[in-house]
């Protein structure tokens, strides 16, 4: 399997059924393996994020449509490759310092104060934390957390 051989296809579906799609693309896909011998279809990806679609890797439009036809769910077909480079936007996800601001109300999900509500007062990317002030405290409360031990709740 060469780089140059595979290529991404989006596929549309129903939205919040994406997961029951992969899964039905899934078995038919290993199906057509045992009947036919050939690997068709050789990842099927569900972006999250986004809502009515999934992204199938193949080596040709060809497999996707023999693997999608008479599946339910499915409203609409590759028409056309996918660069790697737009498939990557949607798979490797984004660090949470990068997505947050000041101002941002946030979830802790680690430490301490987990599950705790906070208000996001200063952010210091090159040590990759944050200063918080715990909105549940009955005084001003301010701690110091890693960006990783936070998740946003809503914008400020």
């Amino acid at each position: 399997m060469s780089s140059e051989a595979t290529k991404f296809f989006a596929i549309r579906t129903t939205a919040r059924q994406e997961v029951n799609v992969a899964l039905m693309i899934e078995l038919v896909a290993e199906s057509r393996r045992k009947d036919v011998g050939e690997e068709e279809i050789y990842s099927v990806i569900v972006p999250p994020g986004i809502k009515g679609y999934i992204i199938l890797e193949a080596p040709g439009l060809h497999a996707v449509y023999n693997v999608i036809r008479g599946l339910k769910h499915i409203k609409g077909r590759a028409s056309g490759a996918l660069k790697w480079e737009d498939v990557e936007r949607f798979v490797v996800p984004k660090p949470v310092i990068e997505i947050i601001k000041e101002g941002d109300i946030v979830e802790i999900v680690a430490g301490p104060f987990r599950g705790l509500q906070a208000k996001i007062v200063t952010i210091d990317k090159e040590k990759n934390e944050v200063v918080l002030n715990i909105l549940e405290a009955a005084y001003p409360l301010q701690i110091t957390v890693p960006a990783d031990y936070i998740r946003p709740a809503k914008r400020g």
